[in-house]
């Protein structure tokens, strides 16, 4: 009679080392007391989503905060479904994003660390060791049931009103003998291999959730697939596999897993080894109107982490606006620490948002305009230069042929008192910084331009004319002032705002309306920087040059 060490045999003849041997390769890590291992394992079955990079980040940050380590490992076992670019993608964005990992596969298509491959598909040989040592144990099985007796079998269970599966009284092959089924190899049936589950659907099984709290679920009693009939293992079996490997500690990830937790749970118990902590995190909401809903890939183009590379917000921003996301009370911690870096606050878990965190496009900006504010003029040219070189040519070649130029454009405005904030993103830069581009500026203002409503055409390019006869460079900001407002009084405009405001029907309007004219004649706009700060960035030749463009026109 055929025993379960030959049929284990038959089905793995190629397979000598045993999971004493893989173990040897693979030794604990060595590092400090309560130290977390964490990961972020994809599928290349699509882009990166924000919930994606959400989730990531929090595995991040705890592997950081706790002197741990954070890696990659791509399951790309499912080849069928694989999107090519997917998984260049996500490791691109990852780095976009400034989240680093200490292991798996890099950009250039090398992997860092010890405890590779770090691709599933690389590492299909390992998972045969542990498949061959349950068959010996009589914990897995051959199962040869075609597509059409499994079509069979779900039929009748829908007809009885039962629970649809492979387990118990339905799992036919469960039963057979290793003599059986070494008769049904020799006849040259495809197979899979199946887990000889120990549960039983009145049994409960337990745990604590990271981010949901004390979870009970009905333990899993079917029978699932550990091998396919190609040999590659099932997701399920194979992170098992690798968790254990790999010394992963703490697995976050969406709570569509949650309901495989029991199957989950058992793998690790089946197979003795000790089992990492799990927090389900609920997918990341958006307004759709008036009411929420989660993102959709297929629908919404701020779904993926590359709709935020390619409009340009610094990763910074995206990082820090997580983090509000991550703790309700990272805000106050904020407050308290302006100077700070975000990876100086400890995530704590028991904090997490359980039901699903609002995404608010509104806050990223504010966040980000502020993170930009507080940056130097030559780290938002290269910031912007890095950008533009992927996303605007046009605007990266002007970048580079006018830095000087450049830079100077961006140091208006970036001050403690008073930062400048008209940008939220890379991809604002272009239209922030256009009216001072000769060729954008008169195309911007070959309609027209913009005048307070106390201001009519005739007297704007009077108050132009008069202005760029008394211009003169080298005035301080309060003598180029002073002659701002002589020139308001000289067409009935109030020198200070205060003076119109109390006695309105005295004047056409006041001193901002006539820097409001200049602004329009400068910028083609009502709204700009510091108009002193934008003229002597300009330089004389060009201010004059817009000013009489304006009188004449």
């Amino acid at each position: 009679m055929t025993t379960l060490n030959e049929l284990a045999d038959l089905l793995f003849p190629n397979v000598t080392r045993t999971p004493e041997d893989v173990l040897a390769l693979y030794p604990p890590r060595s590092l400090p007391q309560g130290a977390k291992v964490t990961r972020f394992a994809p599928s290349p079955t699509g882009f990166l989503t924000i919930g994606g990079l959400y989730a990531t980040m929090i595995s991040e940050r705890l592997a950081r905060s706790s002197g741990g380590v954070f890696y990659l490992r791509i399951e790309d076992t499912d080849k069928k479904r694989e999107v090519e670019g997917s998984m260049a993608d996500m490791i691109e964005s990852l780095a976009a994003f400034g989240i680093a990992i200490d292991e798996g596969p890099a950009a250039s298509g090398e992997e860092i660390g010890a405890y590779g491959p770090y691709r599933q598909s690389s590492r299909v040989p390992l998972y045969h060791v542990w498949v061959k040592q349950l068959v010996r144990q009589g914990l897995a099985y051959p199962c040869f049931c075609t597509e059409e007796e499994l079509q069979t079998i779900r039929d009748k269970q829908q007809e009885q009103k039962v629970t649809p599966g492979y387990y118990g009284e339905w799992a036919v092959h469960r039963f057979l003998t290793p003599e059986q089924a070494k008769e049904e190899l020799a006849a040259g049936k495809p197979y899979v291999i199946r887990l000889k589950s120990p549960g039983s659907p009145a049994n409960r099984v337990s745990y604590m959730d990271l981010v949901k709290g004390p979870i009970e679920m009905p333990e899993n009693d079917h029978d699932i697939v550990l091998l396919k009939s190609d040999g590659i293992p099932t997701y399920h079996f194979a992170h098992a596999i690798d968790d254990r490997l790999m010394g992963t500690t703490h697995v976050f990830r969406g709570d569509e897993w949650l309901s495989s937790v029991p199957i989950h749970l058992q793998l690790f118990e089946v197979l003795g080894f000790p089992r990492p902590e799990y927090g389900h995190i609920a997918p990341i909401m958006k307004m759709d109107g008036t009411s929420k809903r989660k993102f959709s890939k297929r629908k919404d183009r701020d779904a993926t982490a590359n709709y935020y590379r390619s409009q340009g917000y610094p990763s910074l921003a995206i990082n820090e606006y997580f983090m509000t996301l991550i703790n309700s009370h990272y805000e106050q911690w904020r407050m308290d620490h302006p100077a700070e870096p975000y990876t100086r606050f400890a995530i704590d878990t028991n904090k997490m948002n359980a039901s699903g965190a609002l995404f608010d496009m509104d806050k990223l900006n504010d966040i980000s305009k502020d993170a930009i504010a507080k940056l130097s003029a030559e780290s938002v040219y290269a910031e912007t230069s890095g950008w533009a070189e992927v996303y605007d040519p046009e605007l990266y070649g002007w970048l580079g042929e006018n830095k000087d130029y450049a830079l100077n454009i961006f140091r208006i405005g970036r001050t403690l008192e008073k930062p400048r904030k008209d940008m939220a993103k890379w991809g604002d830069v272009r239209s922030s910084v256009a009216f001072f581009h000769d060729g954008w500026f008169e195309g911007a203002t070959s309609g027209g331009y913009p005048l307070p409503p106390s201001v009519d055409d005739m007297t704007a390019k009077g108050i132009a004319g008069e202005f760029l006869n008394r211009y003169d460079p080298r005035d301080d900001r309060n003598a180029w002032f002073g002659k701002v407002k002589e020139i308001a009084e000289a067409f009935g405009f109030a020198q200070d705002t205060k003076a119109y405001k109390k006695h309105p029907e005295a004047y056409k309007g006041s001193v901002g309306d006539v820097a409001a004219v200049l602004r329009s004649a400068l910028s083609g706009r009502l709204n700009a920087p510091d108009l002193y700060d934008v003229m002597n960035v300009m330089g004389e030749e060009r201010v004059r040059g817009r000013l009489s463009r304006f009188v004449q026109g």
